[in-house]
């Protein structure tokens, strides 16, 4: 068997020595060695001609990454998550609410409170909290208060009037300027305090 290995290895080291000497005749030729420079020569000289181009549009493209990188004033390095925390209330919600509701029907206009006072039971608290990873943060509180199981009144800072993924505005009612200002009065707010009946 060790005869056999070794007269494989010799029988492999011919055929390699054979494609070799085959391989350098033909790469060695003259021919083929003037075809090769002029090639080689060729490619070079493309490529020497597309450098600056390729320079330009590589250099412009980096360029248009970095500055839409810089502008959005959402995203910022390193990273910092949006916290959003309590009860989203809009001018609409507030607007539905009526003295002598059930505290059931509040709480299916409103949702349930974020703090219900264990000390004072007749005192619904929604507080809201935006902190923007960067940017400025955003904080509203609502107040509705009961006698029993009946609404009495409510108050508040003044409540946008669209839900949180509506990005489009500020999320304030605008009131448009009176056509005659002596003439106008003044309008009320949407939120705030109500009378107590």
């Amino acid at each position: 068997m060790g005869m056999d290995l070794k007269s494989a290895l010799v029988k492999n080291q011919l055929v390699l020595r054979r494609f070799n000497a085959q391989f350098m005749r033909f790469f060695l030729n003259p021919y083929m060695i003037t075809i090769l420079f002029l090639l080689g020569h060729f490619v070079q000289k493309k490529a020497n001609s597309f450098t600056p181009v390729i320079r330009a549009i590589l250099a412009a493209s980096l360029a248009a990454a970095a500055l839409s990188a810089c502008g959005s004033s959402k995203w910022g390095f390193p990273y910092r998550a949006d916290i959003q925390q309590g009860n989203w209330i809009t001018a609409e919600q507030v607007a539905r609410l009526q003295p002598g509701m059930t505290r059931e029907q509040v709480r299916y206009l409103l949702g349930s409170p974020t703090l219900q006072d264990i000390f004072n039971a007749d005192r619904w608290d929604y507080p809201y909290l935006n902190k923007p990873g960067y940017g400025k943060s955003e904080q509203r509180k609502f107040t509705v208060w009961f006698e029993g199981d009946t609404l009495v009144r409510w108050q508040g800072d003044e409540q946008p009037d669209r839900q949180p993924f509506e990005r489009s505005d500020t999320g304030k009612k605008q009131t448009p300027p009176p056509a005659d200002s002596d003439s106008a009065a003044p309008t009320p707010s949407v939120s705030g305090s109500q009378p107590t009946l």
